[in-house]
């Protein structure tokens, strides 16, 4: 599959940011400037953010992010439950990305479990075939939503189309949608239905043509290039200083994603490449990610080509719940169920931090384990909250329609950001 490239771009007429940046300086706007308050309602802002806006005409001076408006102690109520009973949690945080936020936060506790390398292959075949569908259609939703920001309307019914077939995988998965609480500690609850294989090529074989179908109406679109070329412009540099992560990052040139600088699940055995994009602009921002569900289509290939018959929980009786038909004939089965499901699990004391590449991008859990059941303390490195820091550079200079654009671009979540 060949993704349509930018290779006939039109020439824009624009200047560049930085030079207004020097303009304003040097006509001191300040002495003109008008503050206006963005937000917090969702259209434009992409959920309950502010942003306080200096403004000198339309040319914004600078802009400050006001968040917590959506704030619910998410970190907090994970240490007053059971290691089980987070994974409903991280569902609600990016919402968009619920079986990676599963993933992160379980992977963070097998590694204080000492479980890491006990999950069996077909359980981490499905745990990276899940979380890249999952990718894809967090990145539809961006596409949809960020495109519908700009007047390009119709875009959004053809990318919830697609999505909407993952979702119909998900559910007959585990029958959530987008809670779907499907990864535990030690692998997965139960396997995946007779059906799955078939509902998951059905939709590989179809994807290609939906994803050219998104090139065609938007990357060569005139009206979409002038609302997203030389707009948002952050450098490499800044990136990295502000420690942005994720596709933002990696359309500023640099190509860092944490599956192949610390791989796990077996990524390091999957063959996908890195898109990057130098431009560093909201175009640039959209071209990775229309490249990166493309890398993940691929690697959605691999996964189903691998995956073989075989068990989906590591051999630990007293951290995995045992299979049904174990209780039904044997009474240590039957037992370990009861104090599982009644008790829980407790984690030796030490502590772990661990990160995957979530849809945004670097998504990491900090846990402490005092030795009990319940999480000592517990903290979430939230893309979406790291890459938000930069709104006041790339909102610098640009025009106030442009925030829009931005906003879009950074493809951000506030359940994560207000957790």
């Amino acid at each position: 599959m060949s993704s349509l490239r930018h290779s006939n771009v039109i020439e824009l007429d624009y200047a560049p940011q930085q030079k207004i940046r020097e303009l304003l300086r040097e006509q001191s706007a300040l002495d003109n400037a008008i503050t206006v308050s963005m937000g917090p309602q969702h259209p434009s802002t992409h959920g309950v953010l502010r942003l306080e806006l200096i403004l000198d005409g339309e040319t914004v001076i600078s802009a400050k992010p006001d968040i917590g408006y959506l704030h619910t102690g998410m970190e907090k109520q994970m240490e007053t439950k059971k290691y089980q009973q987070n994974i409903v949690i991280t569902d609600r945080m990016d919402y968009l990305n619920p079986m990676g936020n599963n993933l992160g936060y379980v992977m963070t506790v097998e590694k204080l479990l000492g479980l890491t390398h006990d999950i069996p292959p077909r359980a981490q075949t499905l745990r990276v075939l899940l979380t890249e569908l999952q990718r894809i259609a967090s990145h539809l939703v961006w596409l949809g939503t960020h495109a519908l920001d700009l007047g390009a309307m119709s875009l959004f019914f053809y990318c919830f189309r697609e999505r909407e077939k993952i979702l119909n995988i998900y559910e007959a998965v585990c029958g959530g949608r987008m809670t779907v609480s499907y990864f535990r500690v030690g692998g997965l609850p139960y396997d995946v239905p007779p059906n799955f294989n078939r509902l998951v090529r059905d939709f590989l074989d179809e994807f290609p043509a939906a994803l050219a179908e998104y090139h065609k109406l938007l990357t060569n679109n005139p009206i979409f290039q002038k609302r997203t070329r030389g707009v948002g412009v952050l450098s490499g540099e800044d990136a990295i200083a502000m420690g942005v992560t994720g596709p933002t990052l990696r359309g500023s040139g640099v190509a860092h994603d944490v599956r192949r600088a610390e791989p796990y699940c077996g990524y390091e055995t999957y063959d996908f490449d890195i898109p990057v994009e130098r431009e560093g602009d909201v175009y640039a921002r959209y071209l990775v990610r229309m490249r990166e569900m493309e890398e993940s289509w691929k690697i959605c290939r691999q996964a189903l080509d691998r995956l073989k018959p075989g068990p989906i929980k590591a051999d630990s009786p007293k951290i995995v719940l045992p299979d049904r038909e174990e209780m039904k004939h044997q009474m240590d089965a039957l037992i370990h169920h009861f104090l599982l499901a009644a008790y829980g699990f407790s984690v030796p004391p030490g502590e772990a931090y661990h990160a995957i590449e979530g849809s945004k991008g670097e998504l990491g859990f900090y846990i402490i384990s005092d030795g009990t059941e319940r999480p000592f303390r517990c903290h979430v490195r939230g893309p979406s909250f790291v890459n938000l820091q930069a709104i006041p550079k790339l909102c610098q200079g640009a025009l106030l329609a442009d925030v829009v654009a931005i906003i879009g671009s950074l493809d951000i979540v506030l359940g994560e950001i207000d957790r």
